[in-house]
């Protein structure tokens, strides 16, 4: 998998459904590994801005990702936009 970035949890939540989907996982079968509700995965992937970091960080796990803090690039958040 490539460098993904996301400067919105809207972003965030795209990468995450695109991960899942590559994994061949639907939204209770993510949730299932991750002991959470099918509907906590599609709020996590709707961007929904309450789902907790743990919540998040459980999901990158499942789906074998990891989360990279970097200083920004210089890119708009709509030139980011784009790239979806």
């Amino acid at each position: 998998m490539t460098d993904q970035i996301a400067r919105t949890e809207k972003q965030l939540g795209a990468i995450v459904r695109r991960a899942r989907k590559r994994s061949g996982l639907t939204q209770g079968g993510l949730g299932d590994r991750i002991h959470l509700r099918q509907g906590t995965v599609s709020r996590l992937e709707a961007g929904e801005p309450a789902i907790q970091l743990r919540t998040l960080m459980a999901a990158l796990s499942a789906l074998d990702l990891e989360l990279v803090i970097r200083s920004r690039t210089k890119g708009s958040a709509a030139d980011i936009e784009d790239l979806f």
